[in-house]
């Protein structure tokens, strides 16, 4: 009933097979190894990325701390050369109030003063910018080593991929590999067969195709035993003048069943009747079931005769008119007959 194709993740060359065809499997079991130098040499460089990348970071880390102390050490230092300056300031102030310095001195210390307090304070602001670019700089490498880790785990997983495992319990029922192939990721390479429930895979001739629906039952014998069937899913699709329905088994199946056994089922598609009924031929690809030859009773001649052919199924055609039962048909094919009315036996 269920089949799951089986295909590699990863491509590469096999290197064993370790299940062989039509032994049962379980889920997760390992089927075949394959072998990949390319992904191997992903996996080095991206190690050797890897590496150089946590360098780099951890560099700039350092760099990035050194300049943080710098950046410190420049607001202690402005910090106390500022309060120096303020106290001088206000010593020539006093003095200057005090008619005891002359007023040049005393604005120069102020000068310095202001001119020191404004070095501070832009010292102040490169800091706290420092800081954000720091914070906004490490926070970036450290996605980018994280991307970078990632990576490296999603290509060490691609490594796994080169175990071709069986994706449920089963049976392998296809395994079209061989020792030292190249299989590219995404060929089919196998399959899996769900064991105990099977379905019948059938090619109806399209002439049903607006009868043929779900639920429709069906039955076939093997080893003097009747089986029935369900028509679970038509196929849309027509192909060659057939269409594909598949079947489910109503009730007990066949044992010993396998994939890819034939069987001959009988569906009905309405209720029995009495009909004018003759095999099908390879008359018809000549006639198209408008004419046929008929022989007569002495068994001498056969003339054509129009008939018209009604319903059909894959042993014969239904005549509605032209014929009489018991009568005799030639069947085979008429292409040698070209357009004669009557043929002398």
């Amino acid at each position: 009933m269920t089949t799951i194709q089986l295909s590699p993740q990863e491509g590469g060359i096999v290197e064993k097979i370790l299940i062989e065809e039509g032994s049962p499997v379980k889920a997760g079991d390992a089927i075949l190894v394959l072998k990949n130098d390319n992904l191997d040499m992903q996996i080095l460089n991206s190690e050797a990325e890897l590496a150089e990348k946590e360098n780099i970071q951890r560099n700039t880390q350092i760099s990035m701390e050194q300049q943080k102390l710098n950046v410190r050490q420049n607001v202690l230092e402005y910090g106390v050369q500022v309060e120096r300056l303020r106290r001088a300031y206000e010593q020539q102030k006093a003095l200057y109030e005090d008619k005891l310095i002359a007023r040049e001195e005393y604005l120069k210390a102020e000068e310095d003063y202001r001119l020191a307090k404004q070095k501070y304070d832009l010292v102040c602001e490169r800091a706290v910018q420092d800081s954000l670019y720091r914070s906004t700089q490490i926070n970036r490498m450290e996605e980018s080593l994280e991307s970078m880790i990632l990576n490296m785990q999603m290509i060490r997983k691609r490594k796994s991929n080169l175990v071709v495992k069986a994706p449920i319990d089963g049976e392998l029922g296809l395994l079209d590999v061989v020792l030292g192939q190249s299989i590219a990721a995404g060929t089919k390479i196998g399959q899996i067969n769900s064991v105990g429930l099977y379905k019948v895979e059938a090619q109806i001739d399209e002439h049903y195709i607006d009868r043929v629906i779900a639920g429709l039952e069906a039955t076939f014998e093997r080893q003097g035993e009747t089986y029935s069937t369900l028509i679970r899913k038509v196929y849309p699709e027509v192909r060659d003048g057939k269409f594909k329905a598949d079947f489910k088994f109503d009730g007990e199946q066949p044992d010993n069943i396998r994939a890819g056994q034939t069987y001959y089922l009988n569906l009905q598609l309405g209720q029995p009747e009495e009909a004018v009924i003759i095999p099908r031929g390879t008359f018809y690809q000549k006639t198209g079931g408008k004419w046929i030859y008929v022989v007569n009773k002495d068994g001498n001649k056969a003339v054509k005769r129009e008939i018209r052919i009604g319903r059909q199924n894959p042993q014969y055609y239904e005549v509605l008119e032209g014929l009489e039962p018991g009568e005799k048909v030639i069947t085979s094919g008429y292409d040698t007959y070209g357009d004669s009315d009557v043929l002398v036996f």
